[in-house]
């Protein structure tokens, strides 16, 4: 249904925000396993020291 609606409308400009959304919420878990993984990394060498 969301598709059918994009691909008929002319100005192209809520396919760009729907995209935009996509990548958004696919960056969020990438971000946040990082920032746990750069703080457990970050302790675990001021441990080590």
């Amino acid at each position: 249904m969301c598709r059918a609606v994009l691909e008929s409308e002319e100005g192209q400009t809520a396919a760009e925000g729907i995209n935009d959304g996509i990548v958004y919420l696919m960056a969020i878990p990438y971000l946040l396993v990082g920032g746990i993984g750069f703080f457990i990394y970050k302790k675990y060498n001021k441990l080590k020291k």
